[in-house]
């Protein structure tokens, strides 16, 4: 069972929250509707991405032997075979058609399970080919996100603003830039690089690239919590003091990234870094105090 958990990671479904933005920044948090639909939509996510997770590993197999850490997942080590993964991989893609199914209304259905497909094939070229490519590897990375906020829009029937989708992929962009980061430390102490792509990647151009993707991301917040239409919808000019908490969320990841060198896994990052944690839980809180009160 153990070696199941870990071919279909679920601890890397806390990514599927952003499915919940439209609900949240919609001001329907506490519709009992909108929350069941974004609880399946959330669902439908977790299980379609576990289904890639597995093709992955089964595309990965042989450099994953090869690699330091990645030689102890299941396929690699010998624990699951393969063909128990290919069952997994579309027992996954049958539970996500099923907590799509289960949304009822026929529009929301055809409307999520279609980003749900557009999401599966793009992540299966992704895993197959495109993430050879450096750039387009992050950028498919961020528009996955996208999509998980088209889906829970859908959803609801709460069509997300531009800036929350700029919001999404700049925010995004920015944690992939510095998860490749970690790779080109690992090449930089082995020489052996992760992917095939880390070659095309060095730290100066990283470091940089960090920086601009943080410093557009935080710009974008500040001209969402100032626009006229924002404060029309919320009644409040109060928004902007939110961008506090996100600066200071940015500048402690790239703490982490830059001067701590682990930001190899923003899942566990979130799991387990007080810091963000509280910055997280104070901005959200902040954002709750502002819309619903």
């Amino acid at each position: 069972m153990n070696d199941i958990l870990k071919l279909i990671r679920p601890q890397q479904w806390l990514k599927n929250v952003f499915v919940m933005i439209p609900m949240f920044f919609g001001g329907s948090l506490l519709d009992p509707e909108d929350i069941r639909s974004s609880v399946l939509t959330f669902l439908a996510y977790s299980f379609i991405a576990s289904s890639v997770y597995c093709f992955n590993d089964i595309n990965d197999v042989e450099a994953d032997r090869r690699h330091p850490v990645k030689c102890k997942r299941p396929l690699a080590s010998g624990a699951l075979p393969m063909g128990a993964a290919w069952a997994l991989m579309a027992l996954m893609f049958a539970a996500a058609a099923a907590m799509t199914a289960l949304l009822g209304d026929t529009a929301r259905m055809l409307n999520v399970g279609g980003v749900l497909l557009i999401y599966y094939v793009m992540n299966l070229c992704y895993c197959a080919k495109l993430k050879q490519y450096a750039i387009v590897d992050v950028c498919i990375v961020a528009f996955g996100f996208v999509l998980r906020v088209l889906a829970g829009g859908f959803a609801t029937d709460i069509e997300p603003s531009k800036w929350l989708v700029l919001m999404t992929f700049l925010l995004t962009l920015f944690l992939s830039f510095a998860k490749r980061r970690d790779d080109v430390l690992r090449m930089n102490e082995t020489g052996e690089p992760p992917r095939k792509n880390t070659i095309r990647y060095n730290l100066t151009f990283i470091n940089q690239a960090i920086t601009v993707t943080a410093t557009v991301t935080l710009v974008c917040y500040i001209m969402y919590t100032v626009s006229p239409e924002v404060e029309m919808r919320f009644h409040s000019d109060m928004l902007y003091l939110t961008s506090v908490f996100v600066l200071l969320g940015l500048l402690r990841y790239m703490q982490i990234t830059v001067v701590d060198k682990k930001s190899g896994d923003p899942t566990k990052i979130m799991l387990r870094d007080r810091f963000t944690q509280l910055v997280v839980a104070a901005w959200a809180l902040a954002f709750l105090v502002i819309i619903y009160c």
